[in-house]
């Protein structure tokens, strides 16, 4: 089901564990991988539960410039949404925002 009004916003603090090389797109912008691991309590149905994920990311344009110089290890507040991957196996977050904590 589409919507053309639907939210796709995506928040999470995490630590960026792998930084791929800056490369360019076909149209010349400039884009990053990541792989973003997340660690944290939350309550469900009352009760604890411990979640530990890892999860890919890609930037665009200037923000991709910074994130590929960011160290292993630093951790961030980072704001997008999430889609499919080019291959439809697994889902990508779009980095558009972060900020370092």
């Amino acid at each position: 089901m589409t919507s053309p009004t639907g939210i796709n916003r995506f928040e999470l603090s995490a630590a960026v564990v792998q930084v791929q090389s800056l490369r360019y797109t076909p149209a010349g912008i400039p884009a990053v991988n990541l792989v973003l691991e997340h660690e944290s309590t939350v309550v469900e149905l009352d009760v604890p539960r411990s979640v530990k994920l890892q999860l890919k990311a890609v930037a665009f344009g200037a923000l991709a410039e910074t994130l590929s110089r960011q160290s292993l290890e630093m951790t961030g507040r980072f704001q997008g949404f999430v889609a499919n991957s080019r291959n439809g196996k697994g889902v990508v977050f779009h980095i558009q925002d972060f900020s370092k904590t």
